[in-house]
């Protein structure tokens, strides 16, 4: 089909007729121009329908126009199935409910863009659940499965999407709206149609659809199929939006099993692990994963050899997951699984360790980012699937055709179902890419034809291997794929290029488009060859970033408040992709900074990201070149510059702060500092931390005794460094440090000077400046780092920098030394022979670790120490929302709050008055001044008041 061209009143015309949501902006266009895939194709406008009706016009305007229609649920398509020239649909912001879930039919209504996980919630409750699970289940929507045929870990048990649709309500690219359920398939022109057509190709329908489990690949009309009572709604389920759009859906539960357990199988490679598949099978699994130490190696690396329980021994491993109703039953399958395995095996029965272990597999799109040799991996060869019984010598062959191509990945998936997923690092930098990554595919589909296999075991064709049909399916298979299309959207407007009429698989690559970006930067981004694109394109697109926070995760705040695609990591990595891939010099575009604007530099997607995105830089940087040398916005003076300003404050603070407190000045102070008018001043601290150090050391009234308790075993020297917050803010947090590590054997020591990490400066882009204080600071602390005695940081953000930014900004060699010998307190203390913590039995608290914190050291540590004090304690994820300088400035204010809603208001409000609210960064304190009743207190404060001969209440809290 050849579109017309888009009429820029489409967007008009549609608000006048009742579609209320319509952006045709340039940041939602960016944001939308590519999914979890390798493509990029700009979409001409976004639609938010809010119901049926906004749908039916919307495709009834784009009839009238020639112009492409695109459903788009969460965007994790991973072929290209989402992305789109024309119009796209997008479900998620608004079609998104369940609509109804009926516990005794075990059944659930939901509109398109609900998401997996909402659904599942529900049916948990009930003791229900929805069957098929994706990795991308977090985030995933109910309508997206169906076009893909979405299958999951546990298919053996509970099938695939199309096994559990229980009805349809669709329109077709004619315009037909259609009921489908299990009672049959309305007759109309279209479905009378589609039966003449049947009729005539039994033979091929017969003979090559259907043939396994994951075939995937082209359309699904083996439903069609007289013997299959010519069932539409199944035969639509894995046509990728190009047939019909999806207004509702029925769909099938399931009762959880009440016991499960998982056994791990070990091999000496995953070829051989591919072989044992068919042994597991009369054990009845309900989950068969495959994976090798390439996968495993990774989650070492990034996260340490602990994130990694013990794994029997081998190279490549099966995770097998056995489940039923009576628990003796269970571990006996169990047992004897693990006894008739002629290799290494390991039942794992903790389940924090069996979780652990779910969640390597479950990252592994993620994981698999960026390949074993460190360079970026892509999808596009992602999916195939073969005949279980061939998988062993289908990976054998598959890696050899990897070696033949030079390409590096590592394969994992659902090895029950034949089903192999694998990202690989082409080389699409190179002049010749795209024609590398051409040949590949060609020979990749192949092979998996000769093995009697499908492109696609779950992932669906898109514009990644629709070309390739014709390796898999014959000429009048193809011709009849083309016919279903005709009939059905007679004028190509659905999801066109994908399954007939394909483009072609190298067109619209989103990095073979991207240019080179290293010259000039703030930052050296040193784990992407000094190379800006790169460093964006490492986003896969994932969506991981929209996903609700769990597990004490914090990524990604922003989006959880507003909801909004360019809200978040993926979003504003898009737009940052689009500025590169359209020349590269659009810092200062609006679409870049609208994208930017509600990132509260939190870095919690450096950690929580599978792919190491860290937005918190890229937003630096976008600052750093948009500004240098140019005017700034007036927070970036005031904010940017606090600890400057707080130094001179520290000469007289008193009378400023009596200065911020007359009528009409504070306010008046707070605009033209670009702060939000709801906002306090803080007070600053009549005593700095130094002063208050220096006059301790010498003996000076008032400010308590020095040294070492008398009889504590000495650890030597350590070196307390008070960033420009605990110095001129909250120097009782120093204090507390101070007595807390006395007391614990060590002779404190403090720099000769304050200095500052310039952590302010890095927030707002002014990258120049921060290098200098920064490697000031690094100067002057690498000369106790280079005499062995370790770095205590107290605020987690400014001990982040010297922990991660520092290298970025000063180079790797320089930042080493003081990063290795920088420690949090609860890491230093754990290093302490014989250390324990002052008793907290039955103490109660509530941590707010921060974002920094949690994303670049680590809160383990902190959770170690108190559980080995005897606290009970309730771990919160998510940020606090002041993140810094970005809740305090004008414009943010709100979302700064909803970020707060999202975990830390809830739970100061329900919490004891006695409860403890542990909030070590300086600006999560700050936020429950703002926003709450309570006070936050730092670690050395709850360990300092612990020690205490008779610790109150009010101890703690003062």
């Amino acid at each position: 089909m050849t579109a017309l061209p888009f009429p820029a009143s489409l967007a008009g015309d549609l608000r006048r007729r009742g579609v209320k949501d319509v952006r045709d902006d340039e940041t939602t266009r960016s944001a939308y121009s590519s999914d979890a895939s390798l493509y990029r194709v700009r979409p001409a406008m976004v639609v938010f329908p809010r119901g049926a009706e906004d749908v039916l016009t919307t495709l009834e305007m784009c009839r009238e126009r020639g112009m492409p229609v695109t459903s788009r649920g969460a965007g994790t398509s991973v072929a290209g199935n989402a992305v789109g020239s024309g119009v796209v649909l997008e479900f998620s912001r608004h079609m998104n409910n369940v609509l109804s879930l009926d516990p005794q039919t075990r059944t659930a209504v939901v509109q398109p863009g609900a998401v997996h996980a909402v659904l599942q919630r529900r049916a948990l409750a009930e003791g229900l659940r929805f069957g098929p699970d994706p990795s991308t289940h977090s985030r995933c929507t109910i309508g997206g499965m169906i076009g893909n045929n979405a299958c999951g870990s546990r298919t053996l048990a509970y099938g695939r999407t199309v096994d559990n649709v229980e009805h349809l309500d669709v329109v077709t690219g004619s315009g037909q709206r259609l009921l489908l359920g299990p009672d049959g398939t309305p007759a109309v022109p279209e479905t009378e149609a589609l039966r003449t057509l049947v009729q005539g190709g039994l033979g091929t329908i017969r003979t090559e659809l259907g043939r396994f489990g994951r075939q995937v690949s082209g359309y699904a009309l083996e439903h069609l199929l007289p013997e299959r009572q010519f069932d539409l709604r199944r035969a639509l389920v894995g046509s990728e939006g190009t047939l019909a759009v999806i207004l509702e859906a029925g769909v099938r539960l399931v009762a959880d099993p009440a016991y499960r357990t998982m056994v791990v199988l070990g091999f000496a490679d995953i070829g051989s692990a591919g072989d044992a598949v068919m042994d597991v099978m009369p054990f009845r699994p309900t989950a068969c994963e495959g994976l090798d130490s390439r996968i495993v190696d990774v989650v070492r690396a990034q996260k340490g050899p602990g994130a990694v329980p013990e794994l029997p021994a081998g190279a490549a491993w099966l995770f097998v997951e056995v489940a039923g109703d009576d628990p003796v039953e269970v571990l006996d399958r169990a047992h004897r699984l693990c006894a008739a395995s002629a290799v290494s095996a390991r039942l794992v029965a903790d389940p924090a360790e069996a979780s652990a272990l779910w969640k390597i597999r479950e990252d592994g799109a993620g994981l698999a980012g960026r390949s074993p040799a460190g360079l970026p991996a892509h999808s596009g060869w992602e999916d195939s699937a073969v005949p279980p019984e061939k998988l062993g010598d289908y990976l054998r062959d598959f890696d050899n055709l990897l070696l033949e191509h030079r390409l590096v990945g590592f394969p994992y998936g659902h090895f029950g179902d034949g089903c192999v997923h694998v990202r690989l690092d082409v080389p699409f930098g190179r002049s010749d890419g795209t024609a590398v990554f051409r040949t590949f595919m060609t020979e990749a589909a192949e092979l998996v034809a000769r093995y009697g296999g499908s492109l696609s075991g779950e992932h669906g064709d898109g514009r990644a291997r629709s070309e390739l049909l014709p390796y898999m399916y014959s000429p009048s298979a193809i011709e009849l794929f083309g016919k279903v299309k005709a009939i059905l959207d007679p004028d190509g407007l659905l999801n066109p290029g994908i399954i007939v009429e394909p483009r072609p698989l190298d067109a619209d690559v989103r990095v073979a488009q991207a240019r080179p970006l290293r010259q000039g930067l703030g930052f050296g981004y040193l784990h992407d060859g000094g190379d800006f694109s790169e460093a964006v394109h490492r986003c896969t697109g994932v969506g991981k970033c929209r996903a609700d926070n769990e597990d004490g995760k914090v990524m990604c705040p922003s989006f959880l408040a507003t909801r909004e695609e360019k809200d978040s990591t993926r979003g504003r990595a898009r737009v940052l992709q689009e500025m590169i891939n359209r020349g590269g010099q659009g810092w200062r575009s609006p679409e870049v900074h609208e994208a930017l604007d509600l990132c509260l530099s939190c870095k919690g997607c450096a950690s929580d990201c599978p792919t190491g995105v860290d937005m918190a830089a890229y937003k630096a940087e976008t600052l750093h070149q948009s500004y240098r040398g140019r005017l700034r916005p007036a927070s970036h003076y005031s904010l940017g510059w606090l600890p400057r300003w707080a130094r001179l404050a520290s000469r007289f603070p008193r009378l400023v702060n009596a200065a911020t407190k007359l009528p009409g000045l504070g306010p008046l102070g707070l605009r033209l500092a670009g702060v939000d008018s709801r906002r306090s001043i803080p007070s600053f601290a009549v005593q700095t931390f130094h002063s208050w150090f220096d006059r301790r050391r010498t003996g000076l009234p008032g400010s308590g005794a020095a040294g070492r308790p008398p009889g504590t075993a000495s650890q030597g020297p350590v070196l307390l460094w008070a960033d420009s917050f605990t110095n001129y803010f909250t120097p009782e947090v120093g204090r507390s440090a101070v007595r807390v590590l006395e007391s614990a054997g060590f002779d404190v020591q403090i720099p000769s000077a304050p200095l500052c990490c310039g952590l302010t400066w890095i927030s707002t882009g002014q990258l120049d400046s921060a290098r200098r204080i920064l490697g000031n600071t690094v100067s002057e602390l690498q000369k106790f780092a280079a005499s062995g005695i370790p770095i205590v940081g107290l605020e987690p953000s400014c001990t982040g920098v010297l922990r991660s930014d520092a290298a970025e900004l000063l180079g790797a060699d320089v930042a080493r030394p003081v990063a290795e010998a920088t420690h949090t307190l609860a890491e230093l203390l754990a290093k302490v022979p014989g250390w324990t913590p002052p008793s907290l039995a039955g103490k109660a608290v509530v941590a707010q670790p921060h974002c920094h914190h949690h994303a670049v050291m680590g809160w383990s540590p902190d959770a170690q120490l108190l559980e080995q004090a005897g606290a009970d304690v309730q771990q919160l994820g998510g940020c606090c929302g002041l993140a810094g300088n970005f809740g305090v400035e004008q414009g943010h204010y709100e979302v700064s709050v909803a970020v707060a809603e999202q975990q830390l208001l809830p739970a100061v409000r329900s919490a004891d008055p006695k409860t403890v609210i542990l909030a070590d960064g300086y600006s999560c304190r700050t936020q429950l001044s703002d926003l709450a009743e309570r006070r936050g207190i730092h670690l050395a404060q709850l360990l300092d008041a612990a020690a205490q001969p008779t610790p109150s209440v009010e101890t703690f809290e003062e």
